[in-house]
């Protein structure tokens, strides 16, 4: 694959992916929701159903995905930012089978928007696009410019929110953002650490009561929140955490991976080609 990475981009902003790669943003109102962990596990639950899947860490300034992992990467999409590495040189194989292109943590120039951290990033994931079923982008949280843009370069959105009033008001925010800027349409809500069975299609319910009321699109239209699932609060989850392991390898028969899995194969089924080989 590696030489096939050297090969031209697509020009223009926002263009779909070529034959390839489905591109699906992982994002947040606030931080501290497990974003990145869910992004982690859903690309090795995704993996483990034949999908050929890619983790950008797009959260360019403080990166956390070589920390879930346990990785310790020599090369960046800092340095391929900079020209001072190949695209192809700077792509690890994460525990769980998938791919993982980690960017630099503490990295002052990333907090905001510049035209060259928007062409690169650009150039690298048209790029990607060809060689993989799933492109993930596990972005930053909030609202920021380098966010908002990371998201607006995948076809899905997943918004990952706990049932702590402060991340629903957060998450409400950011989905109405994504509907009056990139226009979106439809959203997918995830909701982690949901403390009873049914919590997260209740959250739904409210935030979408909200969001009719007070957001709509450019079809005139409320923007559509769909509930993907839930994963319950579970101590197994700390755990794997702390040990810096994924859940689905650590303990894949416990309450909150068997709902990764879960969401997953719902993922699969509402937006998911089937992969090519």
């Amino acid at each position: 694959m590696s030489d096939a990475l050297t090969s031209n981009p697509t020009p223009g902003a926002n263009a779909p992916a070529p034959a390839g790669a489905r591109i699906i943003a992982v994002t947040s109102g606030k931080g501290g929701v497990g974003k990145t962990f869910v992004s982690a596990n859903l690309a090795a639950a995704l993996t483990r159903r034949g999908l050929r899947v890619l983790v950008l860490d797009a959260d360019l300034g403080l990166a956390n995905l070589d920390v879930v992992l346990n990785l310790h990467p020599k090369i960046t999409l800092h340095d391929v930012f900079t020209g001072k590495a190949k695209l192809e040189d700077a792509i690890l194989k994460a525990p769980g089978g998938f791919s993982v292109l980690l960017a630099g943590s503490g990295m002052v120039e990333y907090s905001r928007l510049t035209p060259e951290v928007r062409n690169e990033l650009m150039r690298v994931i048209q790029t990607l696009t060809p060689h993989y079923d799933v492109l993930l982008l596990d972005t930053g949280a909030g609202i920021s410019d380098v966010v908002l843009f990371s998201v607006s370069l995948a076809s899905e959105v997943l918004v990952v929110a706990t049932p702590e009033p402060t991340s629903l008001t957060d998450a409400y925010a950011a989905i109405k953002v994504l509907a009056m800027q990139q226009k979106r349409q439809h959203v997918r809500l995830v909701v982690n650490q949901a403390a009873r069975p049914g919590d997260g299609r209740a959250i739904t319910s409210q935030l979408q009561q909200v969001l009719d009321r007070f957001v709509s699109t450019e079809s005139g239209r409320p923007v559509r929140l769909i509930h993907l699932g839930d994963i319950p609060a579970d101590p197994a989850v700390r755990d794997a955490v702390m040990r810096r392991q994924l859940l689905l390898s650590s303990t894949p028969g416990c309450p909150a991976a068997m709902a990764l899995s879960q969401l997953a194969g719902k993922l699969q089924d509402a937006v998911l080609s089937p992969p090519k080989r």
